[in-house]
């Protein structure tokens, strides 16, 4: 973080100080900022955040042995150290990061780019972070850091040197996105789908296209709004950058995309394309698996070039790039058994990118494996959607579907009433149980796809399996 006074601090956000250890007004703090109690280091913040099943007032002392000089809390505690009283230590988080990313913004040459779309918003915040980072200084989330807290604990890391910060925007309910984004109003954002992605908590598509478009919104006037051209409903917020003064850059498949993919073509090495930008075309070789991350590399390569980064330096960056994250298209075992692990999320489109990339990467003498999850947050949807992965599955010829889990059971019941019941579809309480039929069942040749929801825990299955068959 930048360096504060104490005062600056407090006055940022909102609080109270109640000095200790010798520290006045004028005591200059400038160390990392966490909620988490045991990554403090010496000179940091500790943001005594409450939460559903412990309270950080607790690890106020935890954090002080780790080197935290300035604790900001609800409520005082017994603790040697100065801290802050505010009302609401997430707000506070929000404050601080609003006041630190408006003071490097205001000093120097600092560009804010915001992501948010049902799916895809990790992969293309590490492929942009990977294109910029050799530009200057790039902030990016860690993981997945896109929440009330995650969010602002990525804008705390900027500093006087930080050319760009990507800000990676989640929300599973409307008005997340606008309070998150409106924090540190992006110059650019990238809105990549509207999908069934957390429907359940917007109340349907409709609710979801608003949410999503609150990115839009925003946006600084004069901003640039980089819109997935292929997605109708994302298209459909034109309309909403021209009211913002917002100008649009498209990204897409077709041709009236400035920048698009063609020639797309998928082996289980990566996916190979030539990419048009402006004019200019060039080819593309990701490394990272699955047709549907060639969407997620146009919207960065259209951000990127927006930024002033030529064509060529975006794809010399983005072929250097191996995994877009953990358990999202995760490569694993090995050339006898391969595992394709992308169990750290799903939503019915996902769901359908993972095994349309499945049957893709599958030789004609190789075997198509997969064991599919519950996906979450669909509320009323749920049924039908979990009835239409079984569907697809079948229609796509999977020659083993493995579901794991009850909220899962309905894939496996739609794909019994389409055809495949002769051992063809299995269906499994536990991922234990799907682990020990598993290890029996794979054979040499076989591609396995192991797919749900981050609440269905099968990422774990796929680190399993992995290890077992590497």
């Amino acid at each position: 973080m930048i360096a504060l006074t104490i005062a600056q601090l407090t006055h940022a956000v909102r609080g109270d100080a109640v000095l200790a250890g010798g520290a006045t007004a004028d005591t200059v703090v400038s160390g990392a900022v966490d909620t988490d109690s045991r990554l403090i280091q010496p000179g940091g913040i500790f943001v005594a955040k409450p939460g559903e099943e412990t309270d950080g007032h607790r690890f106020v002392d935890a954090a002080v042995a780790n080197g935290a000089v300035v604790a900001i809390v609800e409520r005082i505690v017994d603790s040697a150290v100065t801290q802050i009283v505010v009302p609401s230590a997430v707000d506070a988080l929000a404050d601080l990061a609003r006041h630190v990313v408006a003071a490097v913004r205001d000093r120097g040459a600092l560009r804010i780019v915001g992501i948010t779309g049902s799916n895809g918003k990790t992969t293309t915040k590490n492929l942009l972070a990977r294109i910029l980072e050799d530009e200057g200084e790039t902030v990016s989330p860690k993981a997945s850091f896109n929440n009330e807290v995650g969010a602002p604990l990525t804008m705390l890391r900027v500093t006087d040197g930080t050319r760009f910060l990507v800000s990676e925007f989640g929300a599973s309910a409307p008005g997340e996105i606008a309070r998150l984004a409106g924090l540190v109003e992006p110059d650019l954002g990238i809105v990549l789908m509207v999908g069934m992605a957390h429907a359940g908590g917007f109340g349907g598509i409709e609710a979801t296209f608003a949410a999503k478009s609150e990115l839009v919104r925003a946006l600084r006037p004069g901003g640039l709004a980089v819109l997935n051209a292929d997605d109708a409903r994302v298209a459909a917020m034109a309309p909403i950058a021209a009211e913002q003064g917002v100008s649009v850059r498209w990204f897409g498949r077709g041709q009236g995309a400035q920048v698009r993919a063609d020639d797309v073509v998928v082996e289980a090495s990566g996916t190979s394309c030539v990419v048009t930008a402006d004019g200019e075309s060039l080819p593309l070789r990701l490394r990272v698996l699955g047709e549907h991350h060639v969407m997620n590399a146009l919207a960065a390569i259209a951000a990127a070039t927006a930024l002033g980064v030529s064509l060529a330096a975006c794809i010399t960056r983005l072929e250097t790039v191996e995994l877009a994250e953990r358990w999202r298209m995760q490569p694993m075992g090995s050339e006898r058994v391969r595992i394709i692990n992308d169990a750290y999320n799903a939503s019915p489109d996902s769901m359908a990118a993972a095994l349309r990339t499945l049957a893709q990467i599958t030789g004609p003498e190789e075997r198509t494996v997969a064991v599919l999850g519950a996906m979450s947050e669909l509320g009323e949807h749920a049924e039908e959607e979990h009835d239409r992965v079984g569907l697809l599955a079948v229609r796509l010829g999977i020659k083993r579907i493995v579901v794991v889990g009850s909220d899962a059971r309905r894939m496996y019941l739609e794909a019994v009433a389409q055809g495949s019941w002769d051992a063809e579809a299995v269906f499994f309480a536990t991922d234990d149980e799907a682990y020990d039929y598993l290890l029996t069942e794979l054979r040499d040749g076989d591609r396995v796809l192991v797919k749900s929801s981050n609440s269905a825990r099968l990422r774990f299955l796929g680190d399993r399996l992995g290890e077992s068959f590497s």
